[in-house]
């Protein structure tokens, strides 16, 4: 079981997607994502796998939130440095979990 000193390892933040790329290597079909997530962390790079619900122009300037603090993964040509968090719908395709009300780029999830 998990406890709250796990939970509190975890950096999950807020950040303002600020560029959207095709990425036609990956094995799923992903955007490659540019976030800022403020002064603390900074721009992170992201592969996300929300071609299914999210157009580039849906993406670019929204907010998202994501875990800053796993290691660097690398996918295909591309290093993801943050996690984008979301759920999946009814078939298996990710749904954004995202702030319900305007908040700071950088707000730490609690």
């Amino acid at each position: 079981m998990a406890t709250i000193d796990d939970f509190e390892k975890l950096d999950i933040r807020a950040g303002k997607v600020i560029a959207v790329e095709e990425f036609p290597e990956a094995r799923k079909p992903a955007w490659k994502l540019t976030i800022d997530f403020g002064a603390e962390i900074g721009l992170k790079k992201s592969s996300a796998q929300l071609t299914h619900h999210y157009t580039k122009e849906q993406l670019l300037k929204r907010m998202v939130m994501g875990v800053t603090n796993f290691p660097p993964m690398q996918i295909g040509p591309f290093v993801s440095e943050v996690l984008v968090v979301g759920v999946p719908d009814q078939q298996g395709n990710t749904v954004l979990v995202v702030p319900e009300k305007t908040v700071l780029q950088g707000a730490k999830l609690y």
